[in-house]
């Protein structure tokens, strides 16, 4: 699946860039900064990111959704090597496609709501994980503007930096019990 949003969304981007940005692949990918700063922004931005959303997890009404995530992603034993794979082909093929073909259309907003949207986490089901998909649309919203003021490195890199701490957070969690009581909305995806 990893390789198939690389070869996807990155073989979309390849193609729809160029016309879309009316730029050259190679001035796309190259950015308006230093492709330093864009790691730097992309690594530190990803992890403040990653933390602060696993702390909402924690949250005791998100205890539902943890586990739900935990007994999707433990189950399948990823080591580090696959959980870098993983987060690299999201992190280079979803910016690709969603940054530089979807977000000039779309504009910032809008774009990091679809994205959001796609990855099930707003759901007027599950009113505790819509609250965590919010602070995941501001996230990608700020994704949004590290493309268009830093580059898509700056983006992949922070998508990368973000998956890679939140699956391995998920690896390595213990399966939380149930909760005792099940509190309306409170339910999994």
């Amino acid at each position: 699946m990893a390789l198939g949003t690389i070869f996807i969304f990155g073989g979309l981007g390849i193609l729809f860039v160029p016309p879309t940005r009316k730029i050259d692949l190679i001035s796309f990918l190259v950015g308006v900064s230093p492709l330093w700063k864009q790691v730097g922004i992309g690594v530190v931005f990803g992890f403040i990111a990653a933390k602060a959303g696993w702390q909402i997890v924690e949250l005791p009404r998100l205890a539902r959704t943890k586990i739900f995530f935990v007994r999707l992603i433990k189950p399948i034993k990823l080591n580090i090597i696959e959980i870098l794979l993983i987060s690299l082909c999201a992190g280079i093929g979803e910016e690709f496609f969603f940054r530089g073909v979807l977000q000039p259309w779309l504009g910032i907003w809008i774009t990091a709501f679809a994205f959001v949207m796609l990855h099930g986490y707003l759901n007027p089901f599950n009113l505790p994980l819509t609250g965590y998909g919010f602070y995941m649309v501001l996230v990608i919203a700020a994704i949004g503007y590290m493309t268009e003021h830093l580059g898509i490195v700056a983006a992949m890199t922070a998508h990368t930096v973000i998956d890679v701490v939140l699956l391995r957070q998920l690896s390595k969690a213990e399966v939380p019990p149930e909760p005792e009581e099940k509190e309306s909305g409170d339910g999994y995806m």
